[in-house]
């Protein structure tokens, strides 16, 4: 038909285009009419301007001279037709300029991608949406999700980077001092579930109808696994039931409570190299360790090189998020996931016996009730769709947990599932409690075998557990341990490139015979960059993806120098404790 090919229509100045029966530009002057628009947009600094459907372009060159230097204009056409028009048109202007992007693609993962190639993380504020023609009317929805996954990208940037500021020196500090820890230890690609069923935990209201159905059918012995996420150790203790794996990620002293009150247990751990140290001196031996990169430092590039970081997994900011992901890897059956929930109730932001709900029955009085209407009202809660169709309490930091673990998790397709409660919708299947106890049961055909459990050891079940199959071999791949002696050779290194740093920030180290000022000045950059975990937490420095001041900012200079020693004294402490790390930072 000749309405699905575009037509141009000679206007005033430049040209109309008829489409699919609509006209997309004015009949009389296009181009005034675009710069008028143009006009009409405010201009902040650090924006990045999305323009859908820009036709022929008009307007596009007076919104590039009249923005900020700092800001940017995405351009996206999502109709072939159009796109190739586009294309066309604006070839010229993307030849001329470095702040303007064309697409044709509406994947958000690879928009989000581009706008990191083109201009790196963290470059803008905001998204502005632009409207230069009528073409944005034949994909409205498309070009409205784009622009949401784009603002939701910014805010997740920058709340990253705020992190970083605030927690970043306890992260690293943590890391030196969890480091002993991998000596002899076992790496979390060490475990093996083969094809059992797995059962993910989370610590949400809706896992205390969940227990009270494992409690019932499950009584002693269980032909599944369960990992469950720290924060429900006090909920499962309560009703006996014994995970398989606990997963901990939290790096400050709160994470303690999750322990308390578990007696005689011992339970294999595993544990993010940036976690609490005292979380390695739960009993069971030392923890399986992985790590989480908060930030693109140099020092894990190093590790990494030498064979010491642990495996790598992406960064989820939830350790509900980061238990699923690690269950998903580590074996190769069915994973169900309950108490998951991105939701809480006026009495509940926890199961029952977990840490929060034991703190909340202890100050239980009058004048602070179990029922309370404050956390309904409080900034940024609201009510969201549950699983079971009814409506939760929620607030925006959980919903964009949710929506992220739909980002990461749909995709899984039928192996992933939820059970039906009262948490938000997670974009996967989701199961009745019957019948997801019943999947648990016969599921994955792994009967007991490929348990975590070394063969012949007692298990809560109390039957010794079979070799693993032939074929259930780890997802993820296998690393040797590591020794005491490679560890200490990489401490030694470590600190004698801070205490040369040192050096030459006190002035007890000045140019040798025949070394240039501007060699010394290159040397102590190198040393600014290598040591770079001494100042990434710097506020002026957490959101610049690891940009720094030069050398010539002495504020800078003076910043990092208070940092050495500190640090100086936390790789001292990792040597001494390379013998017997688990119980020494207790």
């Amino acid at each position: 038909m000749i309405g699905d090919i575009p037509r141009r229509i000679t206007a005033r100045r430049g040209c109309s285009l008829s489409y699919r029966g609509k006209t997309l530009l004015s009949t009389i002057d296009p181009i005034t009419q675009a710069e008028r628009l143009v006009d009409a947009v405010s201009k902040l600094n650090r924006t990045l301007y999305f323009c859908v459907s820009p036709l022929f372009g008009y307007g596009l060159e007076k919104l590039l001279d009249s923005i900020s230097a700092d800001s940017a204009v995405l351009c996206v056409e999502t109709d072939e037709e159009l796109a190739r028009l586009a294309e066309e048109a604006l070839t010229p202007l993307l030849n001329a300029t470095d702040r303007l992007c064309f697409t044709r693609s509406a994947d958000p993962v690879h928009l989000c991608a581009l706008v990191r190639s083109c201009w790196g993380s963290r470059r803008f504020r905001r998204i502005a949406m632009l409207r230069l023609s009528g073409g944005w009317q034949f994909d409205v929805k498309t070009y409205d999700a784009l622009a949401e996954v784009l603002r939701r990208e910014i805010a997740a940037d920058w709340g990253n980077a705020i992190t970083l500021a605030k927690l970043g020196r306890r992260y690293i500090s943590n890391t030196l001092r969890n480091l002993p820890l991998l000596a002899g230890a076992e790496g979390i690609e060490k475990l093996n579930f083969g094809t059992r069923p797995i059962l993910v935990l989370g610590a949400g209201p809706s896992l205390d109808g969940v227990l009270d159905g494992l409690e019932a059918k499950f009584p002693a012995r269980r032909p599944f696994i369960i990992v469950a996420v720290d924060t429900a150790l006090g909920s499962l203790k309560a009703r006996g039931i014994k995970p398989d794996l606990v997963v901990a990620l939290e790096s400050q002293h709160w994470n303690l409570r999750d322990f308390i009150g578990l007696g005689d247990w011992e339970l294999p751990l595993a544990m993010d190299l940036s976690a609490l140290p005292a979380t390695g001196g739960l009993k069971g031996g030392k923890p399986y360790i992985f790590f989480t990169p908060w930030a693109p430092l140099r020092l894990f590039d190093r590790l990494e090189a030498t064979g010491l970081l642990p495996e790598k997994i992406p960064p989820l900011g939830s350790v509900g998020l980061s238990t699923v992901f690690l269950s998903l890897r580590l074996g190769s059956g069915p994973v169900i996931i309950a108490g998951i929930d991105f939701s809480f109730t006026v009495d509940l932001f926890h199961a029952r016996s977990s840490p929060s709900h034991r703190e909340k029955l202890r100050l239980q009085s009058r004048l602070r009730p179990l029922i309370s209407g404050a956390a309904a009202f409080r900034k940024g809660a609201g009510r969201g769709l549950s699983k079971s169709g009814g409506t939760v309490l929620t607030d925006i930091s959980l919903k964009n947990y949710r929506d992220l673990f739909e980002r990461e998790f749909a995709p899984q397709g039928g192996r992933l599932r939820d059970i039906a409660g009262s948490g938000l919708k997670l974009g996967v299947e989701t199961l009745s409690l019957e019948n997801a106890l019943g999947l648990l049961e016969t599921g994955g055909g792994g009967g007991a075998q490929n348990s975590i459990t070394e063969p012949g050891e007692k298990t809560e079940a109390g039957e010794g557990q079979k070799p693993p199959l032939p074929d259930a071999r780890p997802l993820l791949p296998a690393r040797p341990l590591l020794t005491a002696r490679a560890l200490s050779a990489f401490i030694l290194k470590e600190q004698e490139a801070l205490e040369e740093l040192r050096a030459m920030l006190t002035g007890e180290k000045v140019p040798e015979a025949g070394q240039t000022e501007a060699q010394f000045g290159e040397r102590l950059e190198t040393l600014l960059d290598e040591c770079d975990y001494l100042w990434a937490h710097f506020p002026d420095c957490a959101g610049t993806e690891g940009r720094r001041p030069g050398i010539e900012d002495l504020s800078f200079l003076k910043r990092v120098r208070v940092e050495i020693d500190p640090f100086l004294k936390l790789w001292n402490l990792a040597r001494k404790n390379l013998d017997t790390p688990t119980r020494s930072w207790s």
